[in-house]
């Protein structure tokens, strides 16, 4: 029985790995299907490469295994249909000698693996094992992904916690108006992610989606990149330019770092706002655009206000509703289930197969301050993904930033070792259940992973202890 097959029947949960088998050879089918039936698989023929593609367009399959050289319906048609129809499956060819050079072409277009006819039985089992479990890694971040947006998510936005619960019902009531709104937020905490989440869920989602960062430009520039030009309105203005505003017209404008405006753009945009006409620079003739304002800022805007350098009806245009980040800290409780979110994107994004993260770096990851928010933590996780070679993250794929150890939470007495010798073990057990939910936010599947006990098992302990 092959490893996948014996894990399946283990569980008794998963259902059996299913394969397709496409060859006009019925005496030959029958041989593939008989060889992978004995170990595990559970496979169904077809007799013709026109009955293949009815049977992919009409079921699901793990893997495909097809010949090359079919009379109707061709391997590389059977190929092509498999990506469309069911993607997250792998697709095996077998071919003759003289027909390698298609079968190195069929590669090129997503193959999984070629076999060379007469098989070998032990490398078409092999082979097969393991394009089964590069589709159920790939089925299970799909699923994954699915499952985090229904239960923790909102087109992306991630997130568990009381704070982002409350961030993501207020995303789903503000995303259908068209409303202005300002998003506030220390750096890194997801401000265009949320500006991007609004607009896919508003009606406008089929319209440009246009973000520009208002710190990064020079206060001619700024104005130009927002209404445009005309030609000689300034040197090295050669033609007219059309400005984000005119690009996003029926869409979404994202204004990032809005604080950082100058003065006299603010007072032209507030126009825009007001007349819904914007006017290139060099010109006089106004041009009519309808676009929704969302903007974002690290700043207290409020201050500038008394401040001076920030316009107070201009506020008040930019804040019909408001929506604050919390920090990574403050959502502590969302570390997890990002972390494996994460995980598998990049898995996913850079073809590598990530059985998980070891309990040593989870530590590390659960215990860093992240002055750097999520997009600290993206990073962190990506680059862990990039440099691990063996299929499980662990303190050796750590970056630099989180190499030195992480100390212990100072204050509570007996949490060095020595402090510890002597006490019992049942208020052993409670400290450390105690520490574990403390690290992991109260996150009891998180912390039941971590101690390497059942959830169950987990909330019986809490009970008893009175934790």
């Amino acid at each position: 029985m092959s490893a996948s097959a014996a894990k399946h029947e283990e569980s008794g949960t998963a259902p059996p790995i299913e394969v397709l088998i496409v060859d006009n050879d019925e005496a030959h089918a029958e041989v593939v299907a008989e060889s992978l039936d004995r170990v595990g698989f559970r496979c169904r023929m077809a007799t013709s490469g026109g009955d293949g593609a009815k049977l992919i367009e009409e079921s699901t399959f793990d893997v495909v295994i097809t010949d090359l050289v079919m009379g109707d319906v061709d391997g590389l048609g059977i190929l092509e249909l498999a990506k469309k129809e069911i993607p997250e499956a792998e697709v095996i060819l077998m071919t003759g000698y003289g027909s390698i050079p298609s079968a190195v072409e069929a590669m090129q277009k997503g193959a999984f693996n070629y076999l060379v006819k007469p098989l070998d039985i032990g490398q078409l089992r092999s082979i097969t094992e393991k394009a089964a479990e590069r589709a159920g890694l790939r089925r299970a971040n799909v699923e994954l992904k699915r499952r985090l947006d229904e239960k923790f998510g909102f087109e992306g936005v991630i997130g568990d916690s009381p704070q982002m619960r409350d961030v993501i019902e207020r995303l789903k009531r503000i995303a259908p108006t068209n409303a202005a709104v300002l998003i506030e937020g220390q750096t890194g905490t997801g401000k265009e992610l949320v500006a991007q989440a609004i607009h896919q869920n508003s009606p406008r989602k089929n319209k440009p989606f246009v973000a520009l960062n208002c710190a990064a430009l020079s206060e001619n520039i700024l104005e130009s990149e927002l209404f445009g030009h005309v030609k000689g309105a300034f040197t090295d203005a050669s033609t007219d330019r059309i400005g984000k505003f005119e690009f996003a017209h029926g869409g979404t404008m994202f204004l990032d770092e809005v604080g950082d405006m100058p003065m006299p753009t603010q007072i032209k945009l507030l126009r825009v706002l007001e007349s819904g006409d914007i006017t290139r620079v060099g010109s006089n003739e106004p041009i009519k655009v309808n676009v929704r304002i969302l903007s974002a800022t690290n700043r207290n805007l409020e201050e500038m206000l008394d401040a001076g350098p920030f316009r107070r009806d201009l506020y008040h245009r930019l804040k019909v509703v408001t929506i604050r980040l919390p920090t990574l800290i403050e959502r502590s409780q969302d570390i997890p289930v990002l972390i494996d979110y994460f995980m598998r994107q990049f898995a996913d994004e850079h073809e590598k197969q990530i059985k998980g993260v070891s309990p040593a770096a989870r530590h590390k990851l659960l215990t860093f301050d992240w002055p750097g928010n999520v997009r600290q933590l993206r990073n962190v996780v990506e680059s862990m993904v990039v440099v691990d070679y063996d299929g499980l993250l662990d303190t050796d794929d750590l970056p630099e930033e989180l190499a030195e150890p992480v100390e212990p939470p100072g204050g509570h007495p007996g949490t060095s070792l020595a402090g510890l010798v002597g006490k019992p073990l049942s208020e052993l057990e409670r400290l450390f259940i105690a520490e574990t939910l403390r690290v992991t936010g109260s996150n009891r599947e998180e912390a039941a992973r971590m101690l390497g006990i059942g959830e169950r098992t987990l909330y019986r302990k809490i009970k008893g202890y009175d934790l």
